[in-house]
């Protein structure tokens, strides 16, 4: 590759990381408030799934026409778009909190679950095709660095407005003012912004075009190798959201309630996902590739399990941040490899595949289930944790059948 080529796509790429370090920054302020507004809100368990579900179901439920408004107005506008409604969603968490009105604020996360649905359908595609297909993964690992450090760098920003031992529902007022003023910058700033519409190799606006084996297809549901990473992206959306929300529950299974900085052991998951993304930044493609990388990974992910399981909890704990390392280079490496090919279906196949990210939502909840099903006694223990992390092994069996044969199923 070329100085220039580089040069060319480079401008376009930082513009980009952009958008993936407000993705995660939208979601670390999400996530980190959720416990507090449950409390403010006075909800049961089964009420407290209702806030997941809103967060994830604008995955499903807007996630094909996510791709139609794609297709008509291109990755760039789709981004202007995204911008401006999840201003509406983080804006919409102040009269929440000024009225104390849960309704409202599932209706907040769900309009910003609807723009981050927008701006996942516009900006992983762009970030696939943007460059060299080999190094995508690498591209991609890029924007998980940005996206992950955005969400540590959330609380610091909560922080400055808010005394995080104590959270009061009414002090998150001023705070969300300026984020919601932010994003309507960024959405004006993108209006502006140098960066060039890409379509992918195959892609053909003209339809008497009928050049190409993709011209022949009809459907995007004739295209297994998507269809196969749709499910991949799901199951790893999922085993990358279970080890994030079940390791303080695990670590007080392990040391008791009453032991000291169990919210310490939140750091190692995502510790674990940076070091990964560095290792993708480094060895993807000149040492790795990106297909390698994800049956190197899948085998990581089962090893790192089997040892979550079968060590003794004080030492299986740490195994979390190897879990959160071998979850690092799917998500880089399953994108491109879903993609690959897709020529004119290429926008709606990224619909399809933000549509995925609902397994966040769903792996979680049978994990959940599973602990619940084994309990013998009130309190949960660690053999029950271990129980359901059993859950890990089937999953990412299957992440590393999609990364030996999946991806290379057309027909």
């Amino acid at each position: 590759m070329t100085e220039s080529v580089k040069r060319n796509y480079l401008l376009p790429l930082a513009i980009v990381s952009i958008l993936f370090f407000v993705i995660g920054f939208g979601i670390g302020i999400s996530g980190f408030l959720t416990p507090f507004l449950q409390d403010s809100f006075k909800l049961s368990t089964s009420q407290s799934y209702l806030v997941t579900a809103a967060i994830f179901s604008a995955f499903v439920i807007f996630g094909a026409p996510a791709g139609n408004i794609i297709k008509k107005v291109g990755y760039k506008n789709g981004m202007v778009i995204a911008f401006f409604v999840m201003a509406i969603g983080m804006f919409l968490f102040i009269p929440s909190s000024k009225h104390l009105s849960f309704p409202l604020f599932l209706l907040a996360l769900f309009i910003g679950g609807i723009g981050n649905t927008i701006l996942q359908a516009s900006v992983n595609p762009y970030v696939t095709i943007i460059g060299p297909k080999e190094s995508a993964a690498m591209r991609m690992s890029l924007m998980g660095i940005m996206n992950k450090s955005a969400w540590w760098l959330s609380s610091l920003f909560l922080g400055i407005f808010l005394d995080l031992k104590n959270v009061k529902i009414e002090d998150i007022t001023l705070p969300f003012y300026i984020v919601t003023g932010i994003l309507l910058a960024l959405g004006v700033f993108m209006i502006f912004a140098p960066l060039p519409e890409v379509k992918a190799e195959g892609e053909e606006d003209d339809p008497q075009d009928q050049s190409g084996e993709t011209y022949a297809k009809t459907s995007i549901f004739q295209f297994p190798h998507l269809l196969l990473g749709v499910a991949a992206l799901f199951i790893y959306v999922g085993v990358e959201t279970l080890p994030m929300v079940s390791v303080i529950g695990y670590a007080k299974a392990v040391f008791g309630d009453t032991a000291k900085d169990l919210d310490s052991f939140s750091i190692y998951v995502p510790l674990g996902l940076v070091i990964g993304y560095l290792f993708g930044v480094v060895m993807i493609p000149k040492y790795m590739s990106q297909t390698t990388a994800l049956k190197v990974f899948s085998w990581i992910g089962i090893v790192s399990a089997l040892l979550l399981i079968f060590l003794p909890g004080e030492l299986g704990i740490y195994t979390m941040a190897l879990i959160g390392f071998a979850n690092s280079l799917m998500w880089p490496a399953i994108w491109p490899l879903a993609m690959a090919d897709l020529g004119k279906f290429t926008k709606t196949g990224a619909s399809l595949l933000v549509m995925g990210i609902v397994g966040g939502a769903v792996l979680p909840l049978i994990f959940g289930f599973i602990v619940d099903f084994v309990k013998t006694t009130e309190v949960t223990t660690v053999a029950h944790y271990k129980s359901a992390f059993w859950i890990y092994i089937p999953s990412y069996l299957y992440i590393l059948f999609f990364a030996v044969k999946g991806y290379k199923i057309r027909k």
